[in-house]
């Protein structure tokens, strides 16, 4: 799996939040429910997705996360960087130290390629472009549930 665990939860939230148009907040209860992910581990990853400005939070019986700005501000790339780190394709694919144009590993040039892709996807693609997507395609974000609605 090239991206972590809580990098894929935190993606798959944050789209969750953007799908549920009609709550301002959304209890992080429900989404780890709707979502099969783990309570506590989902708090940790939107704490940290609060603290970077992506998502505000609220408490209170009303209260749970929301989306800081508008779904089609809010790039793939902003959360993945905020959980994984913005060195996530910066090392060699097969976990050589050095490798490079000067010294390259067997996978190098391929994974240059691959990798230059991926980056441009996520930094072009936006929270609300998927959104939609999963609203009007009927796509799911979980094993438990075939769609959201």
């Amino acid at each position: 799996m090239l991206f972590s665990k809580a990098c894929l939860y935190g993606l798959r939230a944050a789209l969750y939040i953007a799908t549920v148009e009609e709550k301002k907040y959304v209890s992080i209860r429900e989404i780890s429910e709707r979502l099969d992910i783990s309570f506590h581990f989902l708090t940790k990853i939107l704490q940290s997705l609060t603290q970077k400005g992506i998502m505000v939070s609220y408490k209170g019986p009303k209260g749970g996360v929301a989306l800081a700005k508008p779904a089609d501000r809010i790039l793939l790339k902003d959360i993945m960087e905020t959980i994984d780190g913005d060195t996530l394709f910066a090392g060699c694919v097969m976990g050589l130290p050095g490798c490079g144009s000067e010294d390259p590993c067997p996978l190098h040039d391929a994974w240059a390629d691959i990798r230059d892709r991926i980056i441009s996807e996520i930094a072009e693609n936006n929270l609300q472009e998927l959104a939609q997507k999963i609203d009007e395609l009927g796509l799911r974000l979980s094993d438990s549930d075939v769609n959201l609605k």
